[in-house]
């Protein structure tokens, strides 16, 4: 009886589990399925770009294993320039309305996205900017708008540019906590923030030019977009002129000063609807969603024969695979080998946008595309930044892009380990050790570093740093001693690079594209692209980072909504101060300048 009772329990249990299987298939069918009413467009409707959540350079495809199905992200740069590419024609969409540039992260970010609402605006249909109050990011991008419409008592921040680094010596005297830092000799101002609690003149230096070629870059597209001088927008900066509505019309930063509801009329006008409650504005959130899903109706339709594979590299450059925002370079080889075997590709774009990391990983992709360019060619675009193991994997490239204000150059090598010896002191405790060889110990979190170590290590970073020159100076046809006197972690925008020769030409990712097109022959039209890498998932592991990244998200924004936005950007500066990779060798910005 016990037997029958077994049996039967196992049958009913097999069918249930396919039952259950069959329910989550369907839902997850469900839950992924764009949902056509949804992403109904209606007509006249009016994209808004306001961009309060964070724009990603790259959403990594995630192939969920156990379903066979494909994931994109749709809010990030490539999504959102193609979707803006894509309302010039749609007609449903008779202009855009732009707003706050919050979610931004990058200047070179905003200028492609700047670059695209202008080449919008040769559609001939109506771009309109309202603002109670702009930031001078947010004024870049609304400065190419057709009219400037500006609350009562709003105000436009354009005032020059200034930043901030922040100064850990102190601190570290204060807690006993103290990082040992190991540098190229001449290597000085990268890592200066943890040695002083000052500024060097080098430094300061070097940040004003960083910030000078920036400013330039940014009156020059302002002021041709409103139609003044740069001497003029140069005045305004240095006078203030925009900090009040009235000013701001007299020196033609902007068109018109409105509420809320007669800006909204005005609305009504261009797209011809009688009553401000019928205006239908669609958030670019939205947006890209659809213009995705026509996307890939598109390709499903036409299979191309020829492609270009776009490698993204974004994010801190790491040992082992790729994770959410880092450069695994397990997970870039891997991509660099698929793609130079897939036949239909006939070029490499590598996208990077990277502040650098792991020097043994920046060594690694940098054999690996030494090797691809043996069987097709790899060309690089470079988004926000590519500083110090970023432009080391790109400086072998056949041909190098950069926007104007790309952070770039950075080129240097250092080390850093924490020391809790002191703090250890202070609070009683002590630390012995017992060793077979004389350097068998070669680092104690509660012992000072033995000098002998530190030789060694010296030695270490001074042949990483010669190899990292000649990298550079082998892949940009220059010699040791003229790239040596562009490095010392000195970092450089776009503009600057292209003059001194760290890149071949001012562009972003679509021009580089084109440019890769052009040069293997392919007409457009008639290629496809190709992204990678492609992250391999199972779906419980999805479901687990999907919530992982939503709890993240929500805790800080609470801290921020705590702390205050500018207590919250103190303790990110502070906790980005040190390399999360776990490698000792860094090729990377040891710390960031935060433009105001």
């Amino acid at each position: 009886m016990r037997f029958f009772k077994t049996v039967l329990a196992v049958i009913v249990g097999f069918f249930t589990s396919i039952f259950l299987t069959l329910l989550i298939f369907i839902g997850m069918a469900s839950f992924f399925a764009p949902k056509e009413d949804l992403l109904e467009i209606k007509d006249n409707s009016i994209l808004s770009l306001d961009f309060q959540e964070e724009v990603y350079e790259y959403g990594n495809p995630i192939h969920i294993k156990d379903f066979d199905y494909d994931i994109s992200e749709d809010n990030t740069l490539t999504a959102i320039l193609r979707a803006i590419e894509y309302a010039k024609t749609d007609k449903q969409i008779k202009g855009i309305v732009l707003g706050s540039t919050q979610g931004i992260k990058g200047r070179a970010h905003l200028q492609n996205i700047r670059e695209a609402v202008e080449d919008f605006k040769t559609s001939g249909k109506f771009v309109y900017a309202f603002s109670e109050g702009a930031t001078q990011s947010d004024y870049l991008l609304q400065s190419v708008a057709d009219s400037i419409f500006v609350g009562t008592l709003s105000e436009i921040n354009v005032q020059g540019f200034s930043a901030e680094v922040l100064y850990y010596k102190d601190l570290q005297e204060k807690t006993g906590i103290h990082m040992e830092i190991f540098r190229h000799g001449k290597y000085k101002s990268a890592v200066e923030p943890f040695l002083e609690n000052s500024m060097s003149e080098a430094n300061r230096e070097q940040i004003k030019a960083y910030l000078s070629s920036l400013w330039e870059s940014y009156a020059s597209d302002v002021a041709k977009s409103r139609n003044i001088s740069e001497g003029d927008l140069n005045q305004i900066a240095d006078s203030l002129w925009g900090r009040t509505p009235e000013l701001a019309l007299a020196h033609h930063l902007a068109d018109k000063m409105a509420f809320q509801d007669e800006f909204e009329n005005s609305l009504c006008k261009a797209t011809d609807t009688k009553k401000v409650k019928d205006l239908e504005f669609v958030p670019v959130e939205k947006y890209t969603k659809k213009v995705a899903v026509e996307y890939k109706k598109n390709l499903l339709k036409e299979r191309k024969k020829e492609n270009i594979a776009v490698i993204f590299c974004n994010g801190e450059i790491v040992e082992g695979p790729s994770q959410e925002s880092t450069v695994g370079n397990e997970t870039i080889i891997k991509a660099l080998r698929e793609a130079r075997d897939k036949e239909s590709v006939k070029a490499i774009v590598l996208r990077v946008n990277s502040p650098g990391g792991s020097g043994l990983a920046s060594e690694l992709i940098h054999r690996e595309i030494e090797l691809t360019q043996k069987v097709k060619p790899v060309y690089t675009s470079m988004g926000n930044l590519a500083a110090s193991g970023g432009y080391y994997i790109a400086c072998n490239s056949k041909r190098i892009f950069a926007d104007k204000q790309t952070i770039t150059g950075s080129i240097g090598v250092f080390g850093m380990i924490p020391n809790l010896k002191e703090l250890a002191d202070k609070w009683g405790i002590n630390s012995e050790q017992v060793q077979t060889h004389p350097h068998a110990l070669t680092y104690s979190l509660f012992e000072k570093t033995p000098e002998k170590t530190r030789q060694v290590i010296t030695e270490g970073i001074e042949r990483f740093y010669k190899k990292f020159v000649q990298r550079v100076a082998d892949g940009r046809k220059m010699t040791f001693e003229q790239v040596d006197s562009l490095a010392q972690g000195r970092i450089w925008t776009g503009a600057d690079a292209l003059k001194i020769g760290l890149v071949d030409e001012i562009g972003n990712l679509k021009h580089t594209i084109a440019y890769a097109a052009k040069e293997n022959n392919l007409t457009e039209g008639k290629y496809g692209l190709l992204a990678y890498p492609v992250v391999e998932i199972d779906f419980s592991n999805f479901m687990k980072k999907r919530f992982r990244a939503s709890t993240q998200a929500e805790l800080r924004t609470m801290l921020k909504d705590e702390m205050g936005a500018k207590a919250y950007e103190g303790i990110q500066q502070l906790r980005n101060a040190v390399p999360s990779s776990g490698a000792f060798l860094q090729a990377r910005m040891p710390y960031e300048v935060y433009i105001k």
